[in-house]
């Protein structure tokens, strides 16, 4: 790694703890009803919501009604963009005449982005109208964060309260996320961003004349139609709710979504804004900011080595090129856009699946094995180093307590999580919420790799192709939605089979979590003791790190084996 990738590293992830801790603790007062800017601000707007809803502002329900209400809510916001996908050509906000998705692709797509995935089997710019971005898909994108921010503060709530049967509101949960939070954060961003050149508009199309005509078919090319449209408000929230679905189908590549290193950088940093936040978060509420802050030390032990694997692979020569003689001193550029250079391309990509956000300003499938090797693992880690909006979190402390309970076996103790007794209902939903996004990676990627139809759907067929066939699965199952490019993913089976793997990546972790937080609500509070495991060392958080890596290493490793690590070997033999 050059001096000059270590200065921007560092300078990165210092904004992010500068920048984060306050806001961890400003959403902390939120959830708790004690913001006083916060109820000046926006409190009229979150009421105004309550009434016309007519939603009582004070209900506490139990882990089952809150899990039922989200489910309900969730299916809802599904129907409305399967609906508005499949009739926007009937529909108003549709200059360029698009028509009407077809039903697989709109399925995937109404999954994708109610499930905070934003996995896209389509082109953006030449596939959805402006009322369908805008209507359908920039509302899940608020929707969907606040979904996964409700369910981490009701986890919270389990774990804070005593002798209680519920655990807070739905309802009140997501409306203080939107207005109190997303919405906020997001005007002001999508403001920067147009500073920045990102575009926002109504207009239609436009034709512009080339500074150089092209040959083309025997013909001579002068013109060329520019796609523009709400760009600025959907990239705002896309990455500040770790959604990641790109207006344009090359997503923040493309100089209308990401035009300077300004809006890169500010684009990068909202990627993980509220994942980090939301530890501080954490330890506020629970009444003790160690607790906090060692999770986001976990964090941080995991990602930042993985983070300089993929510039130091990025930045190093190809040596194909090299035993060709070609200079290949820059490094790998391949896929880059020159306005970020490799660092930049490798930290987003690094960024962009710890989170599961998924945009990109690089071509994941053009970096180097290693460098591919870390985005894909990151999301086979499941999504909990920063992860999404609330779920990363929520992940993260379903490993928690797997390595308390690891931890209790070891001294011959019932193990203790903050004050509460974990016992055998917390560890089998733990472990369901932990082991089912890898099971459904590796179920999709082995039956994708014995389905006829996807050999056709395999540009690279080999090493590489089988790479993306797992990258694809890794991303959808774990609710990420970036991808390697040369694998068709809009025919039947992968639209159908990647719209399931989102579904159980999604509801079947939510569900647990809940089920877990209700447990725990229930139980009284169990004073340390000298035989307690504090949760605020550094010895937890080594634990907590080795459990992470352990069982996404043990569980993936065969799997990375037959793709990007013997495609690293075999580039070096060649």
């Amino acid at each position: 790694m050059t001096p000059n990738a270590a200065l921007q590293c560092v300078l990165y992830l210092v904004l992010l703890v500068v920048v984060g801790a306050p806001l961890g603790a400003y959403m902390a007062r939120v959830y708790e009803g004690q913001s006083k800017l916060g109820n000046r601000l926006f409190g009229p707007l979150e009421r105004f919501m309550y009434r016309v809803a007519r939603i009582p502002a004070d209900i506490d329900m139990s882990w089952q009604r809150y899990a039922g209400t989200m489910l309900a809510f969730n299916l809802f916001g599904a129907l409305i963009v399967y609906v508005l996908e499949r009739m926007q050509h009937v529909l108003p906000l549709n200059p360029a005449g698009l028509p009407g998705v077809g039903p697989a692709v709109a399925f995937n797509t109404a999954v994708s982005f109610v499930t905070n995935t934003n996995w896209q089997a389509y082109g953006g710019e030449t596939t959805m109208s402006y009322l369908t971005q805008m209507a359908a898909l920039t509302v899940q994108n608020f929707v969907s964060a606040a979904t996964g921010m409700a369910v981490l503060v009701a986890l919270i709530r389990g774990i804070v309260r005593r002798n209680a049967n519920g655990i807070g509101s739905f309802w009140v949960d997501v409306t203080r996320s939107i207005t109190h939070i997303l919405l906020p954060l997001s005007v002001i961003l999508a403001v920067l961003l147009v500073s920045q050149g990102v575009v926002q508009t109504f207009g239609p199309p436009r034709q512009v004349s080339l500074v150089q005509p092209l040959a083309a078919n025997g013909s001579t090319v002068s013109t060329q139609t520019l796609v523009v449209g709400p760009v600025a408000s959907q990239v705002a929230i896309k990455q500040l709710g770790t959604n990641g679905g790109g207006y344009y189908n090359a997503n923040s590549a493309h100089p209308f979504e990401n035009p300077t290193p300004i809006s890169n950088l500010l684009e990068m940093l909202a990627i993980l804004l509220i994942p980090a936040a939301l530890c501080f978060t954490f330890g506020a509420m629970v009444r003790d900011r160690r607790q906090g802050i060692a999770i986001l030390a976990a964090m941080l032990i995991i990602f930042v080595p993985l983070m300089v694997l993929a510039i130091h692979a990025e930045q190093a020569a190809n040596p194909a090129l090299a035993r060709m003689g070609a200079d290949a001193a820059g490094g790998n550029m391949e896929g880059k856009e020159v306005r970020f250079g490799i660092t930049n391309s490798a930290l987003w990509a690094t960024a962009t699946t710890a989170a599961s956000n998924g945009s990109v300003n690089a071509m994941h499938d053009s970096f180097m094995p290693l460098g591919g090797l870390v985005p894909m693992w990151l999301m086979q880690l499941g999504e909990v180093v920063f992860g999404g909006v609330g779920s990363g979190l929520y992940g993260m402390l379903m490993f928690a307590i797997v390595a308390v309970f690891i931890a209790g076996l070891m001294v011959g103790r019932t193990p203790e999580y903050l004050g509460k007794k974990i016992e055998a209902h917390e560890m089998k939903m733990a472990s369901l919420a932990v082991l089912v996004p890898l099971f459904a990676a590796l179920v999709g990627t082995a039956l994708a790799c014995v389905v006829p139809e996807t050999k056709r759907a395999v540009a690279n067929p080999g090493m590489h192709g089988f790479g993306e066939i797992l990258y694809a699965f890794s991303s959808s199952s774990n609710n990420n939605g970036s991808a390697f490019a040369g694998l068709t993913a809009s025919g039947m089976f992968y639209a159908t089979a990647q719209g399931i793997t989102m579904l159980m990546g999604r509801y079947w972790i939510i569900v647990p979590v809940l089920a877990i937080a209700g447990s725990l609500a229930r139980k009284k509070y169990v004073p340390p003791s000298v035989g307690t495991l504090p949760t605020h060392t550094p010895l937890f958080v080594f634990l907590l790190v080795g459990v992470v890596i352990i069982i996404g290493a043990l569980t993936f490793f065969p799997a990375l084996a037959l793709g990007p690590i013997v495609e690293h070997l075999a580039l070096r033999t060649m």
